[in-house]
């Protein structure tokens, strides 16, 4: 695909996509490890734990042996607690962003956050490091509501078609999510995942800085 649409919404990835948060996270699941018994991981581990919730986030971090349901939930609850105490020691926004949500604020663009992140935290995070007036609504992972939902939940309540819609990540996860909500996917390429993982997995664009996205709007 090699043609500009039409957007009105830009539904955006957090982690890895607007916020470098992966130091925090790291921190976080270490200390819950830490706290258990079990060993620590380096950071750059972290990049490949990341990505599908902190559920999963856990899991990936305990040994094999070690992953079950019990325990998954005991250092669940021990991530949040401290992670809600410590989110923004270490995490920051990725260069240049910013400055493009605020152009594409003031172009009349429509910006919305769907995360893999707890919802607390999601929307904690993007008041601190973006304000109240930036994101038409932001949503992050609800009890009892599955993921996918969350794309519909924003369309719905942006009343803005699929074919005028973007969705922008750093995840082969988040190319998939576009792909099955049938949207324009942009992957990027300063997060937590290399180029090859978002174009095996159908990104329709990639850029390498926040400003080539204006590019295809």
């Amino acid at each position: 695909m090699n043609q500009k649409q039409k957007t009105r919404l830009i539904i955006f990835d957090l982690d890895g996509t607007l916020l470098n948060t992966i130091d925090d996270l790291a921190m976080s699941t270490n200390h819950a490890l830490r706290q258990y018994g079990y060993p620590e991981h380096d950071l750059p581990a972290y990049r490949y734990f990341v990505g599908n919730g902190i559920t999963k986030l856990i899991e990936r971090a305990l040994p094999e042996e070690a992953r079950k349901e019990n325990t998954i939930t005991q250092l669940r609850t021990a991530f949040v607690t401290y992670y809600q105490k410590h989110k923004t020691d270490l995490t920051h926004p990725y260069p240049g962003i910013p400055e493009l949500l605020h152009t594409l604020h003031r172009q009349g663009i429509r910006l919305a956050v769907a995360s893999n992140k707890y919802q607390q935290g999601t929307v904690e995070l993007i008041r601190h490091f973006f304000g109240n007036n930036l994101f038409s609504i932001v949503l992050g992972q609800r009890e009892n509501v599955p993921d996918p939902a969350i794309i519909e939940d924003i369309l719905t309540f942006t009343a803005i078609p699929k074919s005028e819609t973007l969705y922008v990540g750093d995840s082969g996860v988040d190319m998939q999510t576009a792909r099955n909500s049938a949207l324009t996917s942009i992957g990027v390429t300063w997060g937590f995942r290399p180029r090859r993982e978002l174009e095996v997995n159908g990104a329709n664009f990639i850029a390498d800085s926040p400003e080539e996205i204006t590019v295809w709007i």
